[in-house]
């Protein structure tokens, strides 16, 4: 990946594995993970998200749920390099990347960062707030991602897409 991305790395492991293999309790299929590192220039993000979708379409069938994972991806990579990283040009977004076979992705964004109260962070859907222009990154991840899920106190995202139609039943109920 170019445009001033670095550290591009990509994994290939596992084979698909029986189905019917009673000792193992997991679901398992072969995947490929990528990992990379992009300095905090909000520049970056959209050219990095164009190339970042170009691989996971590879292991997907184009449907509506490909934009859904863009847009949840250009959501979290915006507020990793605006708020995380507060655009400082030392500071860099680390993104992991996870596709199966079958079409399941998994994306993780990591920011330098000191991450955020989750309290104070306004609800997009108040009347108070619906006319802002800001504050809907978190709000669209949980509703177009099947899973997400925020560690060391929000300076990492981990957003997952299933593979199968009940995506969208799963997510609606979280």
């Amino acid at each position: 990946m170019s445009q001033g991305c670095k550290d591009a790395l990509v994994e290939s492991f596992g084979e698909p594995k029986s189905a019917n293999n009673a000792s193992q309790s997991y679901r398992s299929a072969s995947f490929v993970n990528l990992r990379n590192t992009i300095p905090s220039h909000i520049d970056i993000v959209s050219p990095f998200a164009d190339q970042l979708m170009r691989f996971i379409s590879r292991f997907r069938v184009a449907d509506e749920n490909n934009f859904e994972i863009e847009l949840a991806l250009r959501e979290a990579l915006v507020n990793a390099v605006v708020h995380g990283n507060q655009e400082n040009p030392r500071k860099r977004v680390h993104v992991s990347c996870r596709c199966t076979t079958d079409g399941e992705v998994s994306i993780t964004v990591e920011d330098e960062g000191t991450g955020f109260e989750r309290d104070s962070v306004p609800d997009p859907t108040s009347p108070d707030n619906r006319l802002r222009t800001h504050g809907r990154g978190i709000y669209l991840m949980r509703a177009l991602m099947d899973e997400v899920r925020f560690e060391q106190g929000g300076s990492v995202v981990h957003m997952l897409k299933r593979a199968d139609a009940d995506s969208d039943r799963t997510r609606k109920a979280q």
